[in-house]
C-alpha cells in the first residue's frame, strides 16, 4: 500500500468504515501512514483494515462512538499501545440526522445531530491533542458546504448548525494549538457519492424551495458527485508535510456547487 512518500506517521480516522472516512483511511495508508479506523460498525471497519493490510499497509480497527467520551479515550489508548505515536486526527464521523421544517423538528432531533456531529468532533480533537503535542501534527475536520456556503437546503437546520459549529471549532483551535505545532483545518465537501443518506430522516419536502438547474447543480461535473477518494486526497494533503504552513483554513471540495446554490 505504501508508495515513495512512505512515512512512519500514524493517523486516526473517525467514521472510517464507510464513505469519506473510508476514502481518507485508504489514501492515508497509500501515503504510508498507519491508520486507526474508528467507527460504530465492526464489520465495516474490519473490511477497511483488511483492504489496507492486503495492500501491505498498517491498520487497526477500533469500535467506538464519538458521542461516547470513554469509548474515544479507549480508542486513543489502543492507538498508542499499538503504534506508540499519533500524527493525524481526521474528525469525520457524522450523521445527516433529521431534516424537517422548524415546526416539525424536535429538540431531541436537534440535540441528537449536534451531539454526534459537533460534540463528537470536540471530543475527538480534545482527546487526540495530548498525543499530537508530543511531536506536532494535523487535525482535519470534515464539515460540509451546508452551514458554510449553502443555506438553501431548507429543513437542514440541525445539520447545518452542527457543520457551521465544526468550522468555528477548527478555526478557534488552529490559533490555540498553533504554538504546539498542531495544524487544524476543515474541509467542506458538497455532494459526495456515499451512503450517508441512508441515516437521513428527510421530512423537509414541505419547506423545500423548488429550484431546477437544467445543466446540473455542480458546475464542474453537471450532476456527478465527488468520490470519497477525492475528498480523501484533500484530507491526506492537509495531513502531509506539503501543507506544513496551512492552518485555520476552510477548504471547499464541491466542484463549485456551493457558489451556484449559495
Amino acid at each position: 500500500m505504501t508508495d515513495s512518500t512512505s512515512t512512519d506517521k500514524v493517523a486516526l480516522v473517525t467514521g472510517g468504515g464507510s464513505g469519506i472516512g473510508r476514502g481518507a483511511a485508504l489514501v492515508l495508508a497509500t501515503r504510508g501512514s498507519a491508520v486507526v479506523v474508528v467507527g460504530r460498525t465492526g464489520n465495516e471497519l474490519g473490511d477497511v483494515v483488511d483492504e489496507i493490510h492486503d495492500a501491505g499497509g498498517r491498520a487497526l480497527a477500533v469500535t467506538a462512538d464519538v458521542s461516547d467520551e470513554q469509548s474515544l479515550v479507549e480508542a486513543y489508548r489502543r492507538t498508542m499501545a499499538e503504534f506508540g505515536r499519533l500524527d493525524t486526527v481526521v474528525a469525520n464521523a457524522g450523521v445527516n440526522g433529521r431534516w424537517a421544517g422548524i415546526d416539525d423538528l424536535t429538540a431531541e432531533d436537534f440535540r441528537s445531530t449536534v451531539d454526534i456531529n459537533l460534540t463528537g468532533t470536540f471530543l475527538t480533537i480534545k482527546h487526540g491533542v495530548p498525543h499530537l503535542r508530543r511531536q506536532g501534527g494535523s487535525v482535519v475536520v470534515v464539515a460540509s458546504v451546508n452551514g458554510s456556503r449553502i443555506f438553501s437546503n431548507s429543513g437542514a437546520t440541525a445539520y447545518s448548525a452542527s457543520k457551521a459549529g465544526q468550522v468555528a471549532v477548527a478555526k478557534m483551535l488552529a490559533v490555540e494549538l498553533g504554538p504546539s505545532h498542531i495544524r487544524v483545518n476543515v474541509v467542506c465537501p458538497g455532494a459526495v457519492d456515499t451512503k450517508i443518506g441512508d441515516n437521513t430522516q428527510n421530512d423537509a419536502e414541505a419547506v423545500r424551495i423548488p429550484v431546477e438547474f437544467p445543466r446540473g447543480n455542480i458546475p464542474l461535473t453537471g450532476s456527478t458527485p465527488a468520490t470519497a477518494e477525492q475528498v480523501g486526497e484533500l484530507i491526506a494533503f492537509l495531513a502531509s508535510d506539503a501543507a506544513s504552513h496551512i492552518s485555520g483554513s476552510e477548504i471547499w471540495i464541491d466542484g463549485a456547487e456551493s457558489l451556484l446554490q449559495g
